[in-house]
């Protein structure tokens, strides 16, 4: 190129304007399934933008239903390898939520609900309470079963009976006679409140005294109630936590069926506290779910409905007009999902959660994004395409806080996880209209089952109190990438054109992943 011809420099934006079209693709551009078919989160990248900010200042807030915001859009899936109340616990005080599975007893899910919501509630008002002839053992079995210690003792071993004293874990950590009276052992001198204290007053009584755990007695002396340093410390650590503006108890939710009993577990869930109810089907786009969803609105009318699954529009606006306070999308598009190869129905994930969410957000209706999601990339491309918030199974199977035991197979430390549609799933009892499962999948009378799942294995990923927070992180450093510092602001970018997009070949996603090594060690993320 001559001389004369090079452009001044100082001037490279102004010359944008000579092209036609911006850089790459449009989100309508990129979904026309004239030209594409319907596409897969690999099948497509996001263009980086301009960075401004630091990626800590990235906000992550966003809605799940209409009356529900969590500081980080993350749900755990309703599964019976994922989620259940060691996992909703975490997944609050990350700020996102856990949706328990309903694959078992109505009771069984109800207590589990139960157990999320007393576990970081300021003041706790039903503590594990022991009478004074109870052993050490009974302190050390409780000890096992939940994971803490610090109970309060009562003449009667109940709550509201006269308090004589407290057993902490320096009380028996050195003690050697498991039948010893706890009698013997309890501290006597204690730090207490009265009935009627703030919880800001209790906070700074526990500061002051530098006691573990602080009883709350009435004017007669009785436990009423209990808090705990833990809390305070769990405030300090977990400053994102998802919790109820009223009661600062952890947010929670559940899943139910469609059928007769399920109305009865309901009742159950909303008496142990439950936050939001997911209406759990493959198929949401039914006359059982449409009823069910207008049952709830009526006699649980402050309940919010997350309904689902859909793929369409024309699906979703069925649910949208009974009453739904918001939208899971997804059908076949998860990892131990076999839907799509069985029952030759669905649509690739991509395009369901762009059109599905497109739709909803003119009513004002968020959408969650369940299944395909398999690493933080995925997330933050679900997010491009309108959802809300992601919903995570596989992603977050193999954690510590997943149901089941750990085991080894040539050399690995190995978790099972198994889809709902599995026959494993299907066959499990759980109710008299049929478990979770088979309800499902509309599976309850059938004299065969046909799975829509399987059953595999998943690698041990730890904690998924770090697992999740380098979710957050990664999503936080993509969103910087992209150049928008909020989901709001994604999103707005998004339908204004300004977010680009590009679509990939087959070469193109082995060229975005490693290539070109003999061997390679893929480490996702470290903790300082």
């Amino acid at each position: 190129m001559s001389t004369d011809q090079v452009l001044d420099f100082t001037k490279a934006n102004s010359y944008l304007e000579d092209y036609k079209r911006k850089d790459g693709l449009s989100v309508e551009a990129l979904m026309d399934e004239q030209l594409s078919g319907g596409l897969t989160y690999n099948d497509f990248l996001i263009l980086p933008g301009f960075i401004n900010f630091d990626a800590s200042k990235a906000t992550l807030e966003s809605k799940i239903t209409k009356n529900i915001a969590l500081k980080t859009p993350f749900l755990s899936s309703p599964m019976d390898t994922v989620t259940e109340a060691d996992m909703a616990i975490s997944m609050a005080l990350l700020g996102g939520i856990g949706i328990i599975h309903h694959n078992c007893d109505a009771k069984e899910q109800a207590l589990m609900v139960r157990q999320v919501k007393t576990f970081e509630n300021g003041f706790i008002t039903d503590p594990i309470v022991l009478a004074p002839t109870n052993t050490v053992a009974d302190v050390k079995a409780s000890k096992e079963k939940y994971g803490f210690c610090g109970i309060p003792i009562t003449e009667t071993g109940k709550l509201n009976g006269k308090l004589l004293g407290i057993v902490t874990d320096r009380d028996i950590q050195f003690h050697e006679d498991d039948s010893s009276l706890l009698k013997d052992v309890m501290t006597t001198d204690l730090v207490v409140a009265k009935k009627g204290v703030t919880l800001a007053q209790a906070n700074e009584i526990l500061r002051s005294s530098k006691k573990g755990k602080l009883p709350i007695v009435d004017e007669e002396g009785c436990l009423v109630s209990l808090l705990s340093r833990s809390d305070l410390l769990k405030n300090l650590n977990f400053p994102l936590a998802s919790k109820s503006s009223d009661s600062k108890q952890l947010l929670v939710g559940a899943a139910i069926g469609t059928r007769p009993d399920d109305k009865d577990r309901l009742a159950m869930l909303v008496d142990a506290g439950l936050d939001v109810i997911v209406l759990d089907s493959s198929q949401g786009n039914s006359i059982y779910q449409i009823d069910m969803i207008k049952y709830i609105k009526q006699n649980f009318p402050k309940l919010d409905v997350i309904a689902g699954n859909v793929v369409t529009r024309e699906q979703a606006a069925n649910l949208i007009e009974a009453g739904a306070d918001g939208i899971r999308i997804g059908m076949g598009s998860g990892s131990i999902c076999i839907t799509q190869e069985v029952m030759a129905c669905g649509r690739p994930q991509a395009t369901a959660v762009y059109r599905v969410s497109e739709f909803c957000r003119r009513f004002g209706v968020p959408t969650i994004a369940d299944g395909g999601v398999g690493n933080v990339g995925h997330i933050v491309k679900a997010l491009a395409l309108g959802a809300s918030a992601v919903m995570m199974g596989g992603l977050l199977a193999g954690t510590t806080e997943t149901p089941g035991d750990y085991f080894y197979h040539e050399g690995q430390r190995l978790k099972r996880y198994r889809g709902m549609g599995s026959i494993d799933a299907m066959s499990q009892k759980s109710g008299k209209d049929g478990n979770a499962a088979t309800k499902r999948y509309f599976s309850e009378g059938d004299a065969v089952k046909v799975a829509q799942g399987v059953v595999g294995n998943v690698v041990d990923k730890g904690s998924v109190r770090k697992f999740a927070t380098y979710l957050i992180t990664g999503v936080q450093h993509s969103l910087q990438d992209i150049g928008v510092d909020s989901v709001q602001e994604f999103h707005k970018s998004v339908y204004e054109g300004k977010v680009r997009f590009e679509k990939r070949t087959a070469a193109a996603q082995l060229e975005g992943g490693v290539h070109g090594l003999h061997s390679f060690e893929k480490k996702l993320f470290t903790t300082s």
